[in-house]
């Protein structure tokens, strides 16, 4: 048996015009597209028909007229179009092509109930016939009716009448600004008419990207005097966008301050009508350093018209707009590297983001880019010159620990430590085979520090026999070399082996027997694979200390190096290397604030 759906209009119009839209705000929008929509119809049949216009007519009494001179609606047509709530396709059952249109929906009208409880449209088809009055209700009612009393004219005049709650939403001055901010750049004249004053025009006659000027510069400087209307600061740069497959056309404003990934937002238009100021996915996700205001007559919005329709020419769009971007750029490099360079000072995240995927990108990046070396900052070509490899670390604070060390020990290195650095280096190859990058090892560098004379070695043997016994107990072992900057007296060195052992040990110390038990399968205690405390010949303490006999002072002043070491190269602390630290910094106090001509352990008298 077949059966008919039970749909309650009253909740059909509730869900569409209270849920479908964000906000109130958009009848305005929607009384203007079904009204440009009507004079697109008439153009169509009356070629030579020279109308066209929308007069927006707004009351002290928050009675509201939308009156348009386009193709008008007969009684049979108002049943059809006002009265069918789903239909998709009215704009094909007037015979002309979909895309002539701003609406698709046929809903547009069901927003006119978030401010009145009741819409009342008047309309005189084209065609011939009496003008007809339809009323709708909030609760899904409504009435036709021949209305012989209606101006003469063909057209369509629509009245709303605020609810009690609505009554802002139709003020005069709210209405103008609404209307201004949807429509101002239809190409069909929409008249601001209010019953005190004259009518005034809220539309203009072309997009600032349309206005031609003589002289370049001064397009650019108009396009960027726009563009501080548009961001609220004057924006870095602008570009020409388009996209002929999706009838896009617009421009990018470089934003003047450093953004972040997924802050863009977009104004966009759809056949000049504003469809969204909040629009997303317009641009890759890298380019988020771009905020684009553009038209566009062919892209699909959502139901509500406050977004775009993710399909595949909304991805053909993206692609387009971020290659436009990305020739943009190129050209700086070869035209304006002066504006290139500013550019990258604030943007070089997006830049780097685009050169992880993309060798044009890349190899912009390695000529004007300025990457932090142990060198000073500059472009990775400028720093590889004369170097057979590029070595580079991972992180921030491995960078300041070694930096120095590595400039004196003529291995020169890159601090890959930000975002996308250490991927960029690794694609150096892509743009010469010759390239060659590698993760420095701290071990390698320990490695090719300069060592000591047999002699020299003699004088500091107390020294290192004592840091063994000392250091064995914190899973460390000694070394002693000689390297600038003298003012390190200590380096401690983590190399790669090592530090998986590290972490090993680590999980030792924070799991339980079980876990641990398993942890100690791939422990590896191998000497070579522990970190290593390398004293610095060259600094006047560790040549004190050379000096010094064996005992418990020389002990405190190795844990005390060692301590100093791990902080100064931001390494973690482990609750072994917390104890020495402190021990040794409270014996070292104590040895310093005891009276020497007093007994062992007698502190110094105050002096008086």
């Amino acid at each position: 048996m077949e059966h008919r759906f039970q749909v309650d209009l009253r909740g059909i119009v509730d869900l569409l015009s209270h849920h479908l839209y964000a906000s109130p705000r958009v009848f305005a929008r929607e009384l203007v597209q079904n009204a440009t929509d009507a004079i697109t119809a008439r153009r169509e049949v009356e070629p030579d028909w020279s109308g066209g216009a929308v007069t927006i007519e707004p009351s002290p009494d928050g009675v509201l007229r939308v009156h348009d001179d386009g193709i008008g609606l007969t009684e049979s047509q108002v049943h059809t179009f006002l009265a069918s709530v789903g239909r998709t396709s009215k704009r094909d059952d007037l015979g002309f092509a979909r895309q002539d249109f701003l609406g698709q929906f046929g809903i547009g009208l069901l927003s006119c109930f978030m401010v009145a409880d009741a819409v009342e449209v008047v309309t005189r088809s084209a065609g011939g016939g009496p003008a007809v009055r339809w009323t709708g209700f909030a609760d899904g009612r409504y009435t036709t009716e021949i209305d012989d009393t209606a101006r003469d004219d063909v057209g369509t005049t629509v009245t709303l009448r605020p609810r009690a709650d609505a009554g802002p939403w139709l003020a005069p001055d709210q209405v103008r600004e609404l209307v201004t901010g949807y429509a101002h750049l239809l190409d069909v004249p929409v008249l601001f008419a209010p019953p005190t004053a004259e009518p005034v025009r809220l539309t203009e006659p072309q997009a600032p990207w349309e206005i031609t000027y003589d002289d370049p510069q001064r397009r650019r400087e108009a396009l960027l005097d726009y563009g501080t209307t548009v961001l609220g600061a004057r924006p870095m740069d602008v570009l020409d966008l388009r996209v002929p497959e999706a009838g896009l056309v617009g421009v990018g404003f470089v934003l003047p301050s450093a953004a972040t990934v997924g802050q863009g937002s977009h104004r966009v238009y759809l056949k000049r009508m504003l469809l969204s100021d909040d629009a997303r996915k317009l641009l890759p996700e890298w380019a988020f350093f771009v905020r684009c205001v553009v038209d566009t007559a062919v892209l699909r919005p959502t139901a509500s018209r406050e977004a775009l329709y993710e399909d595949d020419l909304l991805s053909t769009v993206r692609q387009g707009l971020g290659g436009q971007i990305r020739d943009w750029l190129l050209e700086l490099s070869v035209s304006h590297p002066e504006r290139l360079a500013t550019f990258l000072r604030v943007h070089h995240l997006g830049v780097k983001a685009l050169a992880v995927r993309d060798d044009e990108m890349l190899r912009l990046v390695d000529s004007w880019l300025p990457f932090e070396t142990s060198r000073g900052m500059m472009p990775l070509r400028t720093f590889r010159q004369h170097l057979s490899m590029i070595r580079y670390v991972e992180t921030v604070d491995e960078f300041r620990s070694l930096a120095a060390i590595a400039s004196a020990a003529g291995t020169p290195i890159v601090n890959a430590g930000y975002a996308y650095d250490a991927e960029i280096l690794q694609r150096l190859p892509r743009l010469d085979p010759a390239i060659r990058t590698r993760r420095l090892d701290p071990g390698e560098l320990a490695a090719r520090l300069e060592t000591l004379s047999p002699g020299q070695l003699a004088l500091a043997a107390n020294l290192l026999a004592t840091a063994r016994s000392v250091l064995a107990e914190l899973d460390c072992v000694p070394q002693l070399r000689q390297f600038d900057p003298v003012t390190v007296p200590a380096l401690y060195v983590l190399g790669r082996a090592a530090q998986e052992q590290d972490s090993i040990r680590r999980g030792q110390e924070g799991s339980d027997e079980l876990w641990s038990d398993v942890l100690s399968a791939f422990a590896d205690v191998d000497v070579d694979h522990r970190p290593e405390l390398v004293f610095n010949w060259r600094h006047p303490l560790i040549r004190r200390l050379a000096g010094h006999p064996p005992g418990a002072a020389l002990r405190h002043a190795v844990e005390a190096l060692y301590g100093q070491a791990l902080l100064a190269g931001h390494h973690p602390l482990r609750a072994v290397d917390s104890a020495a630290l402190n021990r040794s910094f409270l014996a070292l106090l104590d040895q310093a604030f005891t009276d020497p001509t007093a007994g062992p352990g007698t502190p110094a008298e105050e002096t008086p």
